[in-house]
């Protein structure tokens, strides 16, 4: 495959752009164990989106990785993951935000930036708002069920270059939170930068 793009995310900031069918974007983990919050759109029509119920409703299990097929609100499948180097993917955690990091670590963590902050502001650049912002992917992100079935948010096992390949089923607008969460290890406390990069298939 020919690469096309290639984007270096910075630590604690937000990315877009378009991956068209066939086209298979790569996100890599450039230090490891940091957080990758990830959204879908359909390009055609962004009020279909990705749905996390539908894809773990879908596949009978709660974790992305490869063979996962990413499922729309309309159950239509959006993109499927074709390579993981990690294996472990989380998709029921949700994005941080301003409201939960206050309930969760105390009024002096309400003011700093967070996942959901960075995909209002994102989305605003395709003409969406607040209420476009659905739960999402946490590529990368190890969080464990626990045996009374709550969700534990623990170290990454993500090694420095993982990475992890989508193959767009359709024409989707891929929307990105390089999550600046430093109160819980889902980062490893220090956020990092990570590096999407985008592959067309070769003509026959």
């Amino acid at each position: 495959m020919k690469q096309v793009y290639d984007f270096t995310i910075p630590a604690n900031r937000p990315w877009s752009g378009l991956v068209r069918a066939g086209q298979v974007l790569r996100i890599i983990d450039m230090e490891g164990q940091q957080a990758v919050d990830t959204l879908f759109y359909a390009a055609a029509d962004t009020s279909e989106r990705y749905s996390a119920q539908d894809t773990i409703a879908a596949q009978g299990a709660p974790y992305v990785s490869t063979g996962t097929e990413l499922v729309a609100n309309t159950g239509r499948v959006m993109a499927t993951v074709v390579a993981d180097s990690c294996g472990r993917h989380d998709t029921s955690a949700g994005a941080c935000s301003c409201e939960a990091n206050t309930v969760r670590f105390g009024h002096h963590t309400r003011y700093m930036h967070a996942c959901r902050e960075n995909f209002i502001l994102e989305v605003g650049r395709h003409g969406m708002t607040k209420r476009d912002v659905v739960p999402n992917i946490n590529f990368f992100m190890n969080v464990p069920i626990e045996p009374d079935g709550k969700l534990a948010i623990v170290d990454g096992v993500s090694a420095p270059g993982d990475h992890v390949d989508i193959r767009a089923e359709m024409d989707i607008l891929c929307v990105i939170s390089n999550c600046p969460q430093v109160n819980n290890p889902c980062n490893g406390f220090n956020p990092t930068p990570v590096r999407v990069t985008i592959f067309q298939p070769e003509a026959a």
